[in-house]
């Protein structure tokens, strides 16, 4: 009979990283580590990006290979769906019939993409990015010349629109709402990200839906509320995600925009914690908010945490959210959540850097937003993250002078 060790199910992330803090930590026990792809686990901010981009065939970026899962003694099973949990009995049900028991539970399952729902957006005309295999089917159509529209403007259909501009495409980015990362960053970055995009070539179109999509031979068109066509070669469409949740319910699991868990990342069931992606969780830097991330350094942070929590730890998750994404020679950086200011100050770092700090009416600084080059934003993102971190009240003044260091402001 197996011996129950630690189970995790989801090999992105947040997964592979509770894997292999189990053992930095100590752990000595079983770590299973299962995945639904076939891959190796990898990282996905790549597939937007260089896995477009890039002059050879990509290979996947992976997290860990072969040699370090034999290292850590960690068991990967690929290629692998767990469908169901039996909580009493304290296993789970893979899709080929085996069964393995867990002392503790990390579900880290993700997300999905959100598909559209206007009349003729199907699979056969419609692309989404999730996967690495995701990524090659869309390399693939992302030929010189051709004509793509991109349905939604938040980070990963800009990022796709700016890698289709320098693979030599024609990029329409069609935006229901009124504004492009509209629930990302504020509106101040917003604007300067769209000039850039417009300045490369690539048109914008906010405030319109879309009613309709069809195909006219080897066309397709997408039509918009007001009635304007747009004809293209290809259609991707890039409208948020939804956390998987599903065995998480059908285990009577509580969720709440993802699968519910405490300050320390466990859920409903003591024995099972959730990461990543797939969870919501109280943020105590934002008075106990309950927030959802989908972000890259918040699944492994998480990964991490989830780790400590499986192991017996009591600390409360408390990580400043960060977010990043690269498009065109600009970087765009968010430490914190900006829509918790009140106040907001810039200050203007010179050769196209911007930062903008995000203050309750008591002065705390609650975020910070930057987008320049890298080499103007980074390091003073980093300090405004500790600052947030910390809690600190700071003076607008002061924060909005180039010439006082942010380092100085610490307390």
């Amino acid at each position: 009979m197996s011996v129950a060790g630690m189970v995790i199910v989801g090999a992105g992330e947040a997964g592979a990283r509770a894997a292999t803090s189990l053992r930095e930590r100590g752990f000595t026990g079983p770590v299973t580590l299962i995945g639904e792809e076939t891959h190796l686990p990898y990282e996905r901010p790549p597939l937007s990006k260089h896995a477009m981009t890039s002059e050879a065939e990509p290979e996947a970026a992976f997290i860990l290979d072969e040699a370090r899962l034999a290292a850590k003694g960690i068991v990967h099973i690929a290629g692998a769906a767990v469908i169901a949990i039996d909580r009493a009995a304290h296993d789970v049900t893979l899709d080929d019939g085996r069964s393995i028991p867990y002392a503790k539970l990390l579900l880290a399952t993700g997300a999905r993409p959100r598909r559209l729902t206007v009349p003729g957006a199907g699979p056969e005309n419609v692309l989404y990015l999730r996967t690495f295999a995701d990524a090659l089917a869309m390399r693939a159509r992302l030929v010189p010349a051709t004509r793509l529209v991109v349905i939604g403007g938040g980070f990963i259909g800009l990022e796709i629109a700016a890698s289709a501009l320098e693979r030599g495409c024609t990029v329409t980015v069609v935006e229901m709402a009124p504004r492009i990362l509209g629930r990302a960053v504020p509106a101040e970055i917003a604007a300067v990200v769209a000039e850039r995009h417009g300045r490369a070539g690539i048109e914008i179109i906010t405030g319109i839906g879309l009613t309709l999509i069809t195909r006219e031979g080897s066309v397709e068109i997408v039509t918009l509320a007001n009635g304007r066509r747009l004809e293209c070669d290809t259609i991707i469409a890039g409208v948020g995600a939804i956390p998987q949740t599903t065995l998480a319910e059908a285990a009577g699991l509580e969720t709440e925009n993802g699968v519910r868990v405490d300050g320390r990342l466990v859920t409903t069931d003591p024995d099972i914690l959730a990461a990543g992606d797939c969870c919501s969780f109280p943020h105590p830097i934002y008075d106990g908010r309950r927030m959802r991330l989908e972000a890259w350094r918040n699944a492994q942070d998480q990964g991490a945490h989830a780790a400590g929590s499986m192991l017996g730890g009591t600390e409360e998750y408390d990580t400043v959210p960060w977010f990043w994404s690269d498009q065109h020679d600009q970087t765009l950086q968010i430490a914190g959540m900006p829509d918790e200011g009140e106040i907001t100050v810039l200050r203007d770092v010179g050769g196209g850097g911007r930062l903008y700090f995000h203050l309750k009416a008591d002065g705390r600084l609650v975020a910070a937003s930057g987008v320049g080059p890298v080499s103007k934003v980074a390091r003073d993102i980093r300090l405004a993250e500790m600052l947030i971190q910390r809690r600190a009240h700071s003076d607008p003044a002061q924060l909005a002078d180039p010439g006082v260091k942010l380092k100085s402001l610490l307390p």
